[in-house]
């Protein structure tokens, strides 16, 4: 049944993959990450459910145990932050072009290098964007709260399952380590291999019958041509996503002369800045990003053409910033604010931002 529970956001994504139904989880340990592996090793899901629960020997190994368990169509998913993700990007490039579903969590910290433990979203270019080698795209999806973390994991392993594809939350140390309320949803049962056949198809690896071609799972095609059909295929999927899974939150749009592009805890930290603003006069919006892929540009292009501008609000150096102004087309004003290296910015140094960039500037 539902609960209600005070947890951490890495706690969350802990809990509700086991309800969710997860087959299998590997990962290892990094801060600001660690709660998801240590929960799960504390709460013995196996118990609970039959779920696996293993501690690679390092992020790379644990990237392709994942490639292993979903490669046999099961709800697999690891866990890293930062550091530990780029050491994924080799195995995370195979599995999107193998089509495996998979869900990745990545708790983003201060970089570049090993830098820092305290909470960043530089990684937004690397989520975003690829990653690894190839042409080839990560759904993401943003989690702004420890409810959203709990959510996120269930319908992550959806949207994997419906694109065959690795779908990554984006979290970051502020809403890993945070504690809120949250409801838990009740257990889903895992499903049995005829079922995952019945529910997603026959191409997992899950046995070859007699009347039946062996299923073989790869990433490698050395004709450059079926290599060149393959990547169109995926790009087709990749308008899909853009086409039907576009999610974000407006919040006081409606009135607003200038908008906050946030997401995650930036968005969360902008809110008191829009109140700020607002209880100066200044009639403040956020609009706040679910979905970094497929990236809401219809959207942001449409605010675009009645507001005085944007400001782009993320820790880090202006990366989120880039997609911001190629959605907006020109069309109004977009500047960027952010703090670097493992820095939270306050909702007065947004506001002061505000009237300084756009405002004033």
């Amino acid at each position: 049944m539902a609960e209600i529970k005070l947890m951490k956001g890495n706690e969350a994504v802990a809990e509700a993959a086991i309800r969710a139904g997860c087959d299998a989880y590997f990962g290892y340990p990094i801060t600001p990450q660690s709660e998801v592996i240590e929960y799960l090793m504390m709460e013995r899901p196996e118990d609970r459910t039959g779920m696996v629960v293993l501690q690679a020997e390092s992020e790379i190994a644990a990237i392709h145990m994942v490639y292993g368990a979903a490669a046999a169509g099961k709800m697999a998913m690891t866990s890293s932050s930062s550091p530990g993700i780029s050491l994924k990007e080799e195995g995370i490039s195979y599995m999107a072009g193998s089509e495996l579903p998979a869900v990745i969590v990545n708790v983003v910290r201060g970089g570049p290098g090993l830098g820092t433990i305290q909470p960043s979203q530089a990684d937004y270019f690397q989520t975003t964007k690829g990653g690894g080698h190839g042409d080839y795209r990560l759904l993401v999806l943003a989690p702004a709260s420890v409810q959203e973390s709990a959510d996120f994991v269930a319908d992550a392993f959806r949207l994997a399952f419906k694109y065959r594809n690795p779908v990554m939350i984006l979290s970051d140390g502020v809403i890993g380590q945070m504690m809120e309320k949250v409801i838990m949803p009740e257990q889903t049962p895992r499903l049995t291999d005829q079922e995952i056949i019945e529910k997603y198809g026959d191409w997992a690896t899950t046995g070859k019958p007699d009347d039946k071609e062996r299923n073989i799972i790869t990433s490698l095609e050395l004709d450059p041509y079926k290599q060149e059909l393959h990547n169109i295929k995926l790009q087709a999927k990749y308008t899909q996503m853009q086409e039907e899974e576009v999610r974000y939150e407006m919040i006081n749009c409606e009135d607003a002369d200038y908008i906050l592009v946030a997401y995650g805890s930036s968005a969360r930290i902008s809110q008191k800045a829009m109140d700020l603003a607002r209880a100066k006069g200044i009639k403040v919006g956020i609009f706040r990003l679910i979905t970094l892929f497929p990236f809401p540009s219809e959207q942001l292009n449409d605010l675009a053409g009645r507001v005085k501008g944007f400001l782009a609000v993320e820790m880090s150096a202006g990366q989120m910033i880039e997609d911001v102004k190629l959605a907006i087309e020109g069309k109004t004003k977009a500047v960027h604010f952010g703090r670097y290296g493992g820095v939270i910015h306050s909702p007065e140094e947004i506001l002061e931002a505000l009237e300084q960039k756009l405002i004033g500037g």
